[in-house]
């Protein structure tokens, strides 16, 4: 198995790794009961849409393991828009290979493993895959409390966003890289 990034840390009790890999549909119970912990179910990816990501695009899903037990992904297609768009989230077809831009769907990480720097683990690998795929940088939605969240990872605020997306109100953000 290819793996990203392998973090050891010692632990009080022992030892234990992190480790943050690509994806595969082996992963889809796990990821879809991530998903509905961390967003609210009018937001959530369905299971069928979560299977479609992981089928045409498993190189653009990163997960992290907790002494091999599933905590935590990041996701997203790539494209050549600026911005991402509704469409996007149910239909992975528009995925393209070779687009400029990496998109962020989801950034989740289960409760219990909050506030342990997994989200930023996570985020920051995805950043370096798609700087390591020459892109142009990186594209998300999100919501106003998370805005500072994301721009410690130097992604700028774009305004508030075409997105309709569960009902809620959001922010495109870009992250662009030193060409």
């Amino acid at each position: 198995m290819h793996w990203i990034l392998l973090e050891k840390k010692e632990r009080r009790f022992g030892r234990w790794e992190l480790r943050i890999r690509k994806a595969t549909l082996d992963d889809l119970d796990a990821i879809e009961r991530i998903e509905a912990l961390c967003f609210p179910a009018s937001e959530a990816a369905a299971r069928e849409s979560l299977r479609a990501r992981l089928t045409v695009y498993p190189d653009h899903f990163l997960v992290l393991e907790d002494g091999g037990e599933l905590i935590g992904f990041v996701n997203g297609m790539v494209t050549d828009e600026r911005t991402i768009s509704d469409l996007m989230f149910d239909h992975a077809e528009l995925h393209r290979e070779d687009g400029r831009w990496q998109s962020v769907f989801g950034l989740d990480v289960v409760p219990e493993h909050r506030r342990k720097g997994h989200a930023e683990r996570l985020m920051r690998a995805f950043i370096e895959l798609a700087r390591s795929e020459n892109r142009l940088g990186c594209i998300l939605t999100c919501k106003e409390r998370l805005l500072p969240y994301y721009a410690k990872f130097g992604f700028k605020n774009e305004g508030v966003s075409q997105s309709q997306h569960g009902g809620a109100v959001w922010y495109d953000m870009t992250l662009t890289f030193d060409s």
